[in-house]
């Protein structure tokens, strides 16, 4: 556990390195780039370096710190972040479907990922500037706009994608290279130095994969799926917070200004010839001389766009100055009369007696604007003129939008940034440990009872080397207990069942060996018997036959219950059991009912112990060893497969073995005659498929009648 501690520092490190080179190169290369006015910037080599090496999660901070890093030599850097981290994801997707890619599609990826940076640069710089502050890039799109007569957009969009095409294939020209001279054991260390567990292949990522296709929401979904939503209400609450702050406090500063503007200009504006300057206008003494210093006046004062003195009476306003801060619209001279707008039409009378008016918004096709009056006064007495200063609100929510805009692009890099590595530390630390684990889980539980993948599935639980530091690992430790406690509670279980059935079948053996004792003429029945059976049975499940019966249970019951088919015979006198002669009617109508007894007795048994699947098969031999094919049989005169499947085998071996051995009343036959025989009773006396499989498996036969012919 210590070396995989180390491994796992050792990688860390090497990570950590792999993400400062990239860095250091992006802005190295930008630097250089800048410094000698070049068109393109090679500031994503190593963002391919550090994705291509380590994955997402070291390309995606590369790309990142390199922009942050980037604007300090040049302002605005921060908007293309991110586009790099965008670049670095596709990077990462590549190398994942492409890890040993040709030049063809080396060169494919170039011009792909040429034209998705140029595209998203492009657009960058048309929604915050409206052209480019590149002075190279500036001058190759006039020069294009000027030779093909194309619009300036078109131009300059051009002059982006072919350039950032250019661009890209240099990069991943120096990026390949610069990887290709890093040895493999430096690359294994950085791939694995991101595991929090044994690095797992892409067979197991595939398997971890389609195990878990069922599962309608990962974690990880959920998890970047939550993020994602818990971004966008933060940038909205933000947002919206923000921009109703920023735009009351613009507001409210705007109005002050025009407030004091206002009240400044009252001072400079000499009551006694306002008159004057009404009547005979600019040629009117001083008339210049004011006018000169409420303009000054207008062009200080911050968000106040125009300036205007005017008298007002009951038919309308007469304008005495009217001054715009750039001068974009038409002035009003001296002494033109204009009505009363509507949305002034309320204050009619505090202006006509010349009450202070507290600020006014109103609307006309250029925009929103924010109206501030202040009355000029002759010895605190009312003159009938008013000062405005008018306030765009306009610029305001324009202002407001491009510093969305701007907000919007350095968020879109961070947003990105967080996305990326929430899902990746979610990867590593929740994730595959926690997919790993379940899967490993569920290989043990589906194991059964098999030993020997229980020990497998324990020792593959322990391998995984789970090491996240918190809960999960804990976790990990837990199944690692239980499944190692789990797997020899059910290797103990098992050595005291083999140590039950081992007492079991002495049990059946010792039976069967009072039955035998008695009988003079069976010597070895029940070992060769037991010995054909598992023959036919093992035949009939390598040929298929009766599949859906012969199952490995059903065939240790069998083989297992063998000896006890003649237990009945306890039941019949010697002096039947041992007649040296031919049975009379009567004795053989006795000797028929050891099947009977043999049923009793067995079902006696299954009646007496917690054993009944086990004596099942027992019984039915018992019982049914007698019956035919054909329903001839005794004692119920069964037939077919209603006749039970180890009757049916334990038939063919009982009559087999009684036609090989010597009784009292006959010789053994030789083991052809006795097959000649049993192929005649096919399909009459005895199951044919059961017949089939036996004599398909001579050899073996010939093998338990010759050993125990030696013994004998």
């Amino acid at each position: 556990m210590k070396s995989e501690a180390v491994k796992i520092k050792r990688g860390v490190r090497a990570r950590v390195m792999v993400i400062f080179f990239g860095v250091c190169l992006n802005a190295t290369l930008y630097f250089l780039t800048m410094h000698y006015g070049l068109p393109i910037y090679l500031d994503t080599i190593g963002t391919m370096c550090a994705a291509w090496l380590g994955g997402i999660f070291p390309g995606v901070m590369a790309a990142f710190f390199t922009n942050l890093i980037c604007e300090s030599y040049r302002g605005g850097m921060v908007y293309y972040s991110f586009i790099n981290v965008l670049i670095a994801l596709y990077i990462v997707h590549f190398h994942n479907r492409h890890a040993h890619a040709e030049v063809s599609e080396m060169a494919g990826f170039a011009v792909s990922m040429g034209f998705l940076s140029g595209t998203l640069g492009f657009l960058t710089e048309w929604v915050l500037y409206g052209y480019s502050p590149d002075i190279s890039i500036s001058v190759i799109a006039d020069y294009i706009e000027r030779t093909l007569k194309i619009s300036p957009v078109i131009s300059l969009f051009v002059v982006h994608i072919l350039l950032d095409i250019f661009d890209k294939g240099i990069s991943v020209s120096v990026a390949f290279f610069i990887i290709s001279h890093i040895s493999e054991d430096i690359k294994l260390n950085i791939k694995e130095g991101v595991w929090r567990q044994r690095p797992l292949s892409t067979e197991e990522l595939r398997d971890l994969r389609d195990w878990s296709g069922d599962v309608k929401v990962s974690s990880r979904r959920r998890m970047s799926v939550m993020l994602m939503g818990l971004c966008c209400l933060l940038l909205f609450i933000t947002g919206f917070v923000g921009i109703g702050l920023y735009y009351n406090n613009e507001k409210g500063a705007r109005t002050e200004n025009a407030r004091k503007a206002v009240q400044f200009a009252a001072e400079i504006i000499d009551a006694d010839r306002v008159e004057d300057y009404l009547k005979k206008g600019r040629a009117a003494q001083g008339y210049n001389e004011t006018e000169k210093l409420l303009k000054k006046i207008c062009d200080s004062a911050y968000g106040v766009k125009k300036l205007r003195v005017m008298k007002i009476s009951k038919d309308g306003a007469y304008f005495i100055f009217d001054l715009d801060k750039n001068d974009d619209y038409i002035q009003y001279e001296p002494g033109v009369h204009a009505p009363i707008r509507d949305e002034f039409e309320a204050y009619s009378d505090d202006f006509i007696m010349g009450n202070e008016i507290a600020p006014i918004e109103s609307k006309d096709n250029s925009g929103r604007f924010l109206n501030v009056y202040y009355p000029l006064k002759k010895d605190d007495q009312n003159t009938g003129v008013y000062i405005g200063a008018e306030v765009s609100l306009t610029t305001v929510w324009l202002f407001l939008r491009e510093f969305l805009y701007r907000l919007g692009l350095i968020l879109a890099g961070f947003f990105l940034l967080l996305i990326v590595v929430v899902s990746w530390m979610v990867d590593i630390y929740v994730e595959y440990p926690i997919s790993s684990l379940a899967r490993c889980v569920d290989r043990f539980s589906s194991a059964g009872y098999d030993q020997v993948t229980l020990d497998e599935n324990v020792r593959t639980v322990r391998k995984l080397g789970i090491r996240t530091g918190d809960e999960v690992e804990k976790l990990y430790h837990a199944i690692c207990q239980l499944t190692l406690n789990q797997a020899e509670q059910m290797r103990n279980v098992r050595k005291l069942s083999e140590s039950t059935a081992r007492m079991q079948d002495g049990i059946i053996i010792t039976m069967a060996d009072m039955v035998e004792n008695r009988d003079s003429d069976t010597g070895a029945h029940i070992q060769k018997t037991a010995a054909y059976v598992k023959i036919i049975v093992d035949g009939l499940k390598k040929k298929g036959y009766y599949a859906e019966k012969i199952s490995p249970k059903f065939m240790a019951d069998t083989v297992r219950s063998a000896p006890l088919h003649d237990v009945g015979k306890i039941n019949i006198s010697d002096s039947v059991l041992n007649k040296p002669g031919k049975l009379t009617d009567e004795e053989y109508e006795i000797m028929k009912t050891h099947t009977t007894a043999g049923k009793r007795i067995m079902e006696t048994a299954i009646s007496s112990v917690h054993g009944e699947s086990y004596l099942k098969e027992a019984r039915n031999m018992a019982a049914y060893h007698h019956e035919r094919w054909d329903g001839k049989g005794y004692p119920e005169g069964l037939h077919g497969d209603v006749i039970p499947l180890s009757a049916r085998i334990m038939a063919v071996a009982d009559v087999f073995d009684a036609l090989t051995s010597p009784r009292v009343y006959k010789p053994a036959f030789p083991m052809e005659k006795a097959v000649e025989m049993l192929k005649e009773g096919a399909g009459s006396q005895f199951d044919p498929k059961c017949v089939e499989v036996f004599l398909d498996s001579l050899p073996e036969v010939r093998e338990v009648l010759d050993k125990y012919n030696r013994d004998m």
